[in-house]
Formats: C-alpha cells, sequence, structure tokens
C-alpha cells in the first residue's frame, strides 16, 4: 500500500471522527455545554479538540517535512531560503536594539506591572512589524513600477 492510499485513510478516519464528534456537540446542544463548560466539564468538547490537534500537528509536520526535502533537493533555493532566513532575523534584530522598555510599570498584565524586558519585547514586535510593512509595501511598489516599464 502506498502513502498516498494511507493518508487517504487517514485523512477518512480523522474526518469521519470530527463528524461524529459534532453530531454529539450539536445532540447536546449549546445551553449544555456551557453549563457544563462553567463548571469545568469540557469532556464534549475534548475529543473534537484533539482531533483538530492531531490535524493541525500532522499538517505542521508535512509542510516542514516537504519545505526541508525541497530545499535540499533544490540547492539553488537553500540559498535564496537562507539569505531570507537571515534578513528576517536581522529586522528582529535591529528592531530589538532600538527598542527600549520605557514603557516598564505604565501597564499591568496579570496583575503585575510590565517589566522592562516585556515592554522591550513588545515594542520590538511593533518595531518588526512596521519595517515588514514597508518593505512589503516597497516590494510592492517596486514590482508595479517594473511591470509599467515593460
Amino acid at each position: 500500500m502506498n502513502l498516498y492510499k494511507i493518508l487517504k485513510i487517514v485523512a477518512g478516519l480523522l474526518g469521519l471522527a470530527g463528524i461524529i464528534f459534532l453530531i454529539m456537540i450539536i445532540a447536546k446542544g449549546d445551553d449544555a455545554i456551557t453549563a457544563a463548560a462553567l463548571d469545568g466539564d469540557t469532556s464534549i468538547m475534548d475529543p473534537i479538540t484533539y482531533v483538530t490537534y492531531i490535524i493541525f500537528a500532522l499538517t505542521i509536520g508535512f509542510v516542514l517535512f516537504f519545505v526541508i526535502q525541497n530545499l535540499f533537493v533544490r540547492t539553488d533555493t537553500l540559498k535564496s531560503a537562507l539569505i531570507g532566513a537571515g534578513a528576517f532575523l536581522a529586522i528582529l534584530i535591529v528592531s530589538y536594539m532600538v527598542s527600549s522598555g520605557a514603557d516598564a510599570g505604565n501597564y499591568i498584565y496579570d496583575g503585575a506591572p510590565v517589566t522592562e524586558n516585556e515592554s522591550r519585547l513588545v515594542s520590538a514586535g511593533l518595531v518588526s512589524f512596521y519595517i515588514l510593512i514597508i518593505v512589503a509595501a516597497g516590494t510592492l511598489v517596486w514590482a508595479g513600477l517594473k511591470n509599467l516599464s515593460k
């Protein structure tokens, strides 16, 4: 039996399990599920949640496997992927370096004031986001202008 047939069977079984658990949830009703959840009983939702986790883990696993396999099969893409990962890492490092923890203590998280490091990490995330947005917009404009000149 080849891999494709095995994956079709696994996908079918997970789909069938999801349908069965969905029918169980619908049969139980919203009010009963909400009341049980307020009491800490999530047993009606747990099975479909586990199916979701399994599907998510399999999807991530297959994506990572095929991406890594493709990188090593086509070595020309490996260089560009490493350059892209390095550029992204450089943006994160620069963002962290230019960020400050100046807002430390001004905000409360989980009943405690935000620390300087937490504030700096949030600031670095925002700065990284802004840099990546500017790079993306610049790339789109550059590609558009390049296409206009053809």
